[in-house]
């Protein structure tokens, strides 16, 4: 019999006397950090500050294993270094695999498998290669579904797929086959016998995910190199789980309101000024509510980054913004972080002088071509090169853009992927691409939300490609370049859930898709599908068709229309539940398994979801349906279009002609009810509607100016509507914000009730029906 080691303990740390040390550290009750050094120096770039809390803890010696306890869970490790995980009440949640893993059989010798990698088909999954690597593997029950992983393409339960990290461009249409894209974001969330738990292994080298594809009876991680460094997270639900890892990794911030509004986007508008004009009136002739015009690598000076080619832009790029945003319409510029190899151009000629660029074995710049030709790489692993990149972000906030589209950085690269051995900086110390590539994007996103934080002193709207986990702190996702064809639409679900699974909560895709050339009925169900989608985005690629709405005439125009326009009634709301996850960290779209994990039915569902906890949208997702199956989950529900009432836990045939989206609200529910506006404005509303579905219901409000930090000193108001017993009351719960509605109405089954607010008493009072 194996003897137990012995060990030692600091504060909350326990460390283990094996060989090689483990350590336990407990950051709270249901967040446990497992850690064994390796030798890979550095720090985390996803946990960021000290999250530990004062926590009771025990640690028991049980004779053949150790016990470490806390109130939500218990840790048991063995003689031979074997980490089980139970719940409080004793429910296995996490249980090292005492096997050996057997590669699955594919039916092919060698010799054959030469043949068939060489037609360009993988054989066997990755498995760790030399002595740096490592593998964790974890048995598998029977009942057990996998979630998490950010924005691998398939479906929502990841059970019986593998998938790789690290940060890829893949111009191919993303299928589930795919096992990379261009975020790498290692959570693993599980429900193991309807028990929810999560893994989070902090580690940026390029790693692997089996996930019961090998084997039904175990999953594993395994990565190239780097510290065995991960963390175990517990919960009651699988919300629990969400809101501990986005503690720990962080909360996406409230947005400035106006980004919930629609973004117009096209390669190619940006070539010229006239051409984005005509996009501008082209949206207000056709009453399209537009918040924003995305400028692609058109409008930069030979695709130089922190440019402007004023030869496009008659009237001088800062004076043609400022005429769009008295519009209504904000200009959001893409940036790259390829820098063009070229002695008289200012951004690089000064990254060469300071000594910011990545660098060659040899010690010589490395290059490499992007857009502008042979580019150099800016190295954002080091404090200083961030600085100075959020310094140049600075051309762009002085010509008035609202925010800034990050794109490319993957990093990607035209001459083949950059090298291993390419030098990069793990903050002031060494290291190479091999460790800082899926770090890259992080850093390029965290130092453009400092420069425009600096800048414009409002919260940063910044959107990135690229990113690791907790990125979600600095910038707004999207899913890459998609393309316009059926499996995209059906994709997007699934994949933004599993966003938000991940710690992503303002999230889209490219609505239309971004390659190959759309269709009406796709363009419609598109925006019908994606309407919920923080991140609300047309987007299209040069040589593509172009997927205006107006393009396509009617019924097409027509039913955009009157989505962009629901879409706007439904800002607030929207913008409530972001007030929420900067609580919580609960997403905005939510898989039907987040809101009710033990309804086994929500599982494995990859055609709708919620928008909260309140309301559930089920898109047409295939061409030429027009009849669908909706399962209604626990509770009762209200159709949004026609009021019946129908109980949950049950599937209903609905109509769905084409410019019907099928859309239901839980059944007693108030929600905010937006106004009817072609752009969101920057002065606050006087007024406020609130729709109740049902016959009672109570809801919290959240108001603020929308715009920048003074929310976080306690400036914003609070209102809590209530409609019961024949009764409407207002109560203004917390008052900071000096802007409160003067009248608020509520919308009844048979009348609109309004309230006025009383200044003198701070009040709104209750009213009879």
């Amino acid at each position: 019999m194996t003897t137990l080691p012995t060990y030692t303990q600091t504060g909350q740390t326990v460390t283990f006397n094996f060989a090689t040390n483990l350590q336990l550290t407990v950051l709270t009750a249901s967040i446990i950090h497992l850690f064994s050094d390796r030798g890979e120096p550095g720090t985390s770039y996803a946990v960021e500050g000290d999250k530990q809390q004062p926590t009771a803890f025990t640690v028991t010696n049980q004779g053949d294993h150790y016990d470490l306890t806390t109130a939500a869970l218990t840790v048991h490790l063995d003689a031979t270094g074997h980490v089980d995980v139970d719940d409080a009440a004793g429910h296995p949640l996490i249980t090292d695999y005492r096997g050996k893993r057997q590669l699955l059989d594919k039916g092919v010798d060698k010799v054959h498998q030469r043949l068939v990698e060489a037609e360009g088909h993988s054989i066997n999954g990755a498995t760790v290669q030399g002595d740096q690597g490592y593998q964790v593997i974890k048995a598998l029950a029977a009942d057990e579904h996998l979630y998490g992983l950010g924005d691998k393409p398939g479906y929502l339960d990841k059970r019986g797929y593998e998938y790789d990290n690290w940060n890829s461009d893949n111009p191919d249409a993303h299928l589930e086959t795919f096992t990379k894209l261009y975020k790498s974001i290692p959570v693993l969330l599980g429900l193991k016998n309807g028990h929810p738990y999560g893994l989070f292994f902090d580690n940026p080298y390029r790693s692997h995910f089996d996930l019961g594809k090998e084997s039904p009876h175990y999953y594993f991680y395994s990565v190239v190199a780097g510290n065995l460094d991960y963390y175990i997270l517990g919960g009651a639900s699988l919300k629990a789980v969400v809101t501990n890892y986005t503690y720990l990794t962080g909360r996406t911030p409230l947005p400035q309101k106006w980004t919930l509004g629609y973004q117009q986007s096209r390669w190619g508008y940006s070539a010229s000024q006239k051409e984005v004009q005509a996009i501008a009136d082209d949206l207000e002739q056709n009453d399209l509510p537009c918040d924003a015009i995305h400028f692609d690598v058109d409008y930069m000076r030979g695709y130089r980054v922190f440019t402007w080619d004023t030869d496009k832009y008659p009237a001088g790029p800062g004076e043609f913004i400022a005429q769009l945003k008295q519009r209504g319409i904000r200009v959001i510029p893409i940036i790259d972080p390829g820098v063009k190899q070229d002695p008289d151009y200012a951004v690089y000629a000064t990254g060469l002088k300071n000594d910011y660029f990545v660098k060659s074995p040899n010690g010589q710049v490395y290059i490499n071509q992007v857009w502008p030709g042979n580019a150099a790489f800016p190295d954002f692993g080091r404090p200083a090169v961030r600085d100075w990149w959020a310094h140049n972000v600075k051309f762009l906030t002085d010509l008035g853009v609202a925010g800034v589209w990050n794109d490319m950085n993957e990093p990607a690269s035209f001459q083949g992927p950059i090298p291993n051995d390419v030098v990069f900086s793990d903050q002031d110390r060494p290291a190479t691409h091999k460790k800082m590539h899926n770090v890259y994007g992080h850093n390029m996103a965290q130092a453009t939300y400092a420069g425009l934080k600096a800048q414009q002193h409002r919260r940063p709207f910044v959107i990135t490609r690229a990113a690791y986990a907790g990125t979600q702190k600095y910038a707004t996702v999207w899913t890459g370049d998609n393309q316009s064809i059926w499996p995209h639409v059906q994709l997007l679900i699934p994949q933004l859930c599993t966003l938000g699974l991940s710690g992503f909560s303002f999230v889209g895709t490219d609505i239309g898709g971004f390659g190959a050339d759309t269709t009406p009925e796709l363009l419609t169900r598109w925006i019908e599908a994606g309407l919920f989608s923080p991140l609300f985005r047309n987007h299209a690629a040069m040589g593509t068709r172009h997927q205006e709405p107006w393009v396509f005439g009617e019924p097409t125009l027509s039913i955009y229309r009157k989505y962009l326009k629901l879409r706007y009634r439904f800002v607030p709301y929207l913008y409530d539940l972001f007030a929420q996850e900067t609580q919580t960290g609960l997403p905005i779209m939510r898989p039907l398994v987040l809101n009710d994990d033990q309804d086994p039915r929500n599982r494995e569902i990859n055609d709708e979801y919620m928008v909260g906890d309140t309301v559930l949208v089920a898109p047409v997702v295939q061409q030429g349906q027009t009849k669908r199956l909706v399962y209604l989950p626990r509770g009762e529900w209200v159709d949004f279009w026609n009021n019946r009432e129908y109980a949950g836990q049950q599937d209903i045939v609905v109509d769905a002609p084409l410019d019907k989206l099928p859309l239901f609200v839980r059944k007693n529910t108030l929600l905010p009810w937006g106004p009817a506006v072609s752009h969101i404005g920057d002065q606050p509303d006087t007024a406020m509607t609130f729709r109740l579905f049902g016959d009672h219901g109570t809801y919290d409000h959240y108001q603020d100016n929308g715009t920048d930090f003074k929310y976080q000193t306690g400036e914003w108001n609070g209102y809590r509507v209530a409609v019961s017993h024949n009764q409407v009351t207002v109560t203004l719960t917390h008052h900071g914000y000096a802007a409160v509605y003067q009248t608020i109405h509520v919308a009844l089954a048979d009348r609109v009730v309004t309230l006025t607010y009383q200044a003198s008493t701070q009040t709104y009072g209750p009213q009879a029906l």
